[in-house]
């Protein structure tokens, strides 16, 4: 690819500040993307080819820098740039780190990470898309190309963030990417908006959890030549979920979609749900689609839910549901296959956490005023000191917490104490009171 900028070159910011170009990072549809030195700090920089560098991307790209970006999660344009001798324009945005990876290492198994990691990130993704929307802004173009996340923590970042355009107001070409566009995309009836996004979202968390594609199974493997006219039918015109309950013409097959056969028991009723909903009336009506905030409260539910197995340390996930069919029983470690064992569990409300040796209790658990707030811990569980048999909930908040305990009396856990994790012991968190149950 020739390269429309070189390294040591200097380009203008708009604000007069010199970007200095360091190394070329690689190229798309659109341009090519270099590694900059902006006054100090390390950025990126993308530069358009010519055809690309219209004035209706010039206008959009002005009133996203204007807008500013509506999470930390979002690398987003932060000043527009021009050089002299270069045609066109481009501008710089926050550096990606090397530790985020692509969903793309995900599906090629170059990374492993935990449920846990795909829960945050899922939950990090569906909050950044409700913050976009709720400046009336769609992405257009949601696909496993432009997330990338941590998957030692599951943080989220976004990309590509050029082709957002105020809701079913955007001029250019971008209709999506292919297996992410939403039947009526597809099949020309609709322009890319919210409500073609929270498709494209849903698609998205199904193949960061399940490892595949929801329209995926038997019918795919029918198809002589993937051409354009069998994925229309295939994406638009004739899309049937692979899992849907009143239709088994398209379950996966075994020895083609492996992944989606062995994930999707894994997870718990109330995640199958919800994207049972999605890829069946959400298909056909998108104003009866998932919402950003049902998918955020999900994916927050699902990182509670999870605990250990004692045998074999896989991660497995508490499901109300199962438990009622087996009659309470968590049955076998879908890793080793032996028994597993559902450790104590805090109620707070409606919400279950299960109460593992590393779980962390944050103001989004105690506190409904300060939901989806993961910023620091006011809680964590923790061993005895000097008995390894007897674990206990530590406050690690400044307020001290009123307890009340199984035989009805009550006690002071000042910060810094602990209290036993004896069932029926009720914690008052000073907003919520929680219990803890086996």
């Amino acid at each position: 690819m020739n390269q429309l900028l070189k390294p040591g070159q200097t380009v203008q910011t708009e604000s007069g500040v010199p970007c200095k170009v360091d190394a070329f990072l690689g190229g798309g549809g659109q341009g090519e993307v270099y590694k900059a030195d902006l006054s100090g700090k390390k950025v990126a920089l993308k530069w358009y080819f010519p055809a690309q560098a219209t004035p209706q991307q010039y206008a959009a790209l002005t009133l996203l820098v204007k807008k500013g970006a509506p999470n930390d999660k979002f690398l987003w344009p932060i000043e527009l740039t021009r050089a002299d001798d270069v045609p066109g324009f481009g501008y710089v945005m926050p550096l990606r780190e090397p530790r985020f990876k692509s969903i793309v290492d995900l599906m090629k198994r170059r990374i492993e990470p935990t449920f846990r990691a795909l829960a945050t990130a899922g939950l990090q993704l569906a909050d950044s898309y409700l913050q976009l929307h709720a400046q009336g802004l769609c992405y257009r173009d949601i696909s496993f190309g432009n997330a990338f996340f941590d998957p030692n923590t599951g943080e989220m970042l976004i990309c590509d963030n050029d082709n957002v355009a105020v809701d079913q107001q955007g001029e250019s070409g971008v209709l999506g990417t292919p297996r992410f566009m939403a039947p009526e995309i597809v099949r020309g009836e609709a322009k890319p908006s919210t409500q073609t996004d929270l498709y494209s979202l849903a698609v998205l968390l199904f193949y960061m959890l399940m490892v595949a594609h929801p329209l995926e199974g038997q019918r795919e493997t029918q198809i002589k030549c993937m051409d354009l006219p069998a994925m229309n039918k295939l994406y638009g015109f004739e899309p049937l979920f692979i899992f849907d309950p009143t239709d088994q013409s398209n379950r996966p097959v075994p020895g083609v979609h492996d992944n989606a056969l062995a994930f999707w028991p894994l997870y718990p009723q109330f995640v199958r749900d919800l994207f049972v909903k999605a890829f069946t009336i959400g298909l056909k009506d998108p104003l009866a689609r998932v919402r950003e905030s049902e998918w955020r409260a999900a994916m927050s539910d699902l990182r509670d839910a999870i605990y250990y197995c004692p045998h074999c340390g896989a991660e497995a996930m508490y499901d109300v549901e199962a438990l009622k069919a087996s009659g309470g029983q968590p049955g076998a470690c879908w890793s080793c296959g032996k028994p597993l064992q559902l450790p104590p569990r805090l109620r707070v409300g409606k919400r279950v956490i299960m109460l593992n040796y590393d779980t962390r209790l944050y103001p989004h658990h105690v506190d409904d005023q300060r939901l989806y707030d993961f910023t620091q811990p006011v809680a964590e569980v923790t061993r005895h000191p000097t008995n390894p048999n007897l674990w206990g909930l530590k406050n690690l908040s400044a307020e001290k917490w009123v307890i009340t305990l199984p035989d009805g009396t009550f006690k002071d856990v000042e910060p810094g104490r602990s209290v036993s994790l004896a069932v029926g012991t009720k914690i008052n968190f000073g907003q919520k009171e929680g219990e803890i149950r086996v």
